[in-house]
């Protein structure tokens, strides 16, 4: 029997998945519980018409962040920090570089950063901000005195 499962199944599949599961274990489990519906012709149409839809939005939103990082890569950004005797109060945050990079007309959210390690100090660092799954920008970072 081919059921389309409507949420996700331990140990069959997930949500959306076309999977063959036996008479018994399809009737009296997964369609009395309503964690699938039985694929009939018209329902499998519409569930590959689904996933072609998904398919192609996701290949949208992929070249979209290529353009994005292309446009990003080698940007340098400039933090203005508070500092005494060389060494800056605190630290610059993901939040900071961030609003410089939104400042800069760059669409970015602070959990897109990823730091290598914790700057405390001025001058130049590389950033990498994950633009996408498996895309990524190197960004130049200036610390600089306010």
């Amino acid at each position: 029997m081919k059921v389309i499962l409507t949420a996700d199944v331990k140990g069959q599949g997930k949500k959306g998945d076309i999977i063959e599961v036996s008479e018994g274990y399809g009737r009296n489990f997964l369609l009395h519980k309503k964690l699938a519906v039985e694929a009939s012709a018209q329902i499998l149409n519409e569930a590959r018409q689904k996933i072609a839809a998904e398919k192609r939005r996701k290949e949208i939103e992929k070249q979209e962040a290529l353009a994005a990082a292309e446009k990003l890569k080698n940007q340098a950004v400039d933090v203005k920090v508070r500092c005494g005797d060389g060494k800056i109060y605190g630290s610059v945050t993901s939040k900071e570089i961030a609003d410089a990079l939104n400042a800069n007309g760059f669409k970015v959210d602070k959990k897109q950063i990823a730091l290598k390690e914790i700057i405390k100090s001025l001058g130049r660092f590389d950033v990498d901000v994950k633009i996408y799954p498996g895309i990524t920008a190197k960004i130049t970072l200036n610390v600089i005195k306010e």
